[in-house]
């Protein structure tokens, strides 16, 4: 029993022991994506990952619509458009009830569903020693499209992770060495909630922290359990950056499962979405491209 979680503990550390990584890298030629530079890393623009992001965010702001009162508050100016938003809402909602109280509030997994035609969850991955997955478990994702994204603490270069990465399988490496810890347990946990509270002004949250937990707010934020593709299960989703730009509606960050360790105002924060390379069904598992080399 004791070789046997060895032998798990190992199967999912090796992809960050770089000996192991120069023996392997050769072999498993099926696990790797190259980018001849790190400007064409893009399966599909910024633009359309910033447009999804926007639609997702912006049906679950209007679906819990009645917490954000104290937001619209402070924001007169795009006030109004929610609240036409929101008529159009219960209007469609009181063809089904005559009790304007009454009208549902649908769960986020719902949400995503009604809003992107898909639904996707953790479970036990289909390969055998891989532990959790992610599947698609209701509808169906077109190619090229964006189906989850990696949350966690957003890491420069030069910025402080050793005692985080200990024993950690989490922590993805972007092109230009910015590191993002995924991991919703330990020092890990307690770092990105501290920096979430630290960046939180007034009523407006900078970034998400219920990817922490069991009842997600944001339904794409599971990305950091999508295992490595393998020579049975190719890869069906690929790792794309993505720097939110200072235009990002302020009242939708609180949607954004990223945070940067150190508070920089000039910085925008790094987000990593998975978009899709080939049409995905229901029922279907996730596998991505754990690496990601520039020529």
């Amino acid at each position: 029993a004791m070789l046997r979680a060895v032998r798990r503990r190992w199967d999912v550390y090796k992809y960050r022991f770089v000996p192991w990584l120069a023996l392997n890298l050769r072999r498993k030629r099926r696990t790797l994506r190259y980018v001849p530079e790190s400007s064409q890393d893009k399966i599909i623009s910024d633009e359309d990952v910033f447009e999804t992001l926007l639609k997702i965010f912006k049906a679950l702001f209007i679906n819990d619509f009645s917490r954000q009162a104290h937001i619209l508050a402070l924001l007169p100016e795009i006030k109004c458009k929610y609240l036409e938003l929101l008529t159009v809402e219960q209007k469609q909602s009181k063809v089904n009830s005559c009790n304007h109280h009454s009208q549902r509030m649908f769960s986020p997994e719902e949400v995503l569903f009604n809003t992107l035609g898909f639904t996707i969850s953790r479970d036990r991955s289909s390969l055998v020693s891989a532990g959790t997955g992610v599947f698609v478990t209701k509808g169906s994702v077109p190619e090229r499209t964006v189906v989850s994204m990696y949350p966690g603490t957003v890491y420069r270069k030069h910025e402080p992770i050793f005692f985080q990465s200990l024993g950690n399988p989490f922590i993805f490496r972007c092109i230009d060495g910015v590191l993002i810890d995924g991991n919703d347990k330990g020092l890990s946990r307690s770092v990105y909630r501290s920096c979430s509270r630290r960046d939180q002004l007034g009523p407006f949250q900078m970034s998400d922290e219920s990817w922490l937990t069991a009842a997600l707010q944001n339904p794409l934020a599971v990305g950091q359990y999508v295992n490595n593709c393998s020579r049975e299960k190719a890869a069906n989703v690929c790792y794309q950056e993505f720097d939110v730009p200072a235009c990002f509606p302020v009242e939708l960050k609180q949607y954004l499962p990223n945070i940067v360790y150190s508070h920089d105002i000039e910085s925008h924060p790094r987000c990593v979405v998975l978009v899709t390379l080939r049409d995905i069904k229901q029922g279907e598992e996730l596998f991505s491209n754990y690496y990601t080399v520039v020529s």
